[in-house]
């Protein structure tokens, strides 16, 4: 049996926050570890019928940056369960639901870069 190995190192500031994190795969063909402003963890307990999460990210994360993480997770979300379970009705319904969260995020985001604007 092969095994693969995926290392992620956090680095935490003093208040416990995250300041850098960075992994790397056994199976990777990058030489050095890969930098990361955010990530997603996510395991299935069978026994227990939960997931168990871990999502971190940097103060360096800006607000347009985690709509994008939020909105390529759910795409390819969408794209897994589509490969494990072949129901297009429900992929199509979480690939809209993407979509639309996304087009509000920028809604949102304009509109606040807007009342900043007006406060200056």
């Amino acid at each position: 049996m092969t095994k693969s190995n995926i290392i992620i190192d956090v680095e935490l500031n003093e208040n416990r926050i995250p300041e850098n994190i960075e992994w790397k795969a056994s199976e990777s063909t990058a030489d050095i570890p890969q930098n990361a402003k955010a990530m997603m963890l996510a395991f299935w307990d069978g026994a227990e019928k939960t997931s168990l999460r871990i999502d971190l990210w940097t103060q360096k994360m800006m607000m347009d940056e985690m709509a994008d993480f939020y909105y390529q997770s759910l795409m390819s979300m969408a794209d897994t369960f589509n490969r494990a379970t072949k129901q297009k009705e429900l992929v199509d319904e979480m690939k809209n639901f993407a979509k639309s969260f996304y087009a509000k995020s920028r809604e949102l985001q304009l509109k606040e870069q807007e009342a900043r604007h007006k406060e200056m």
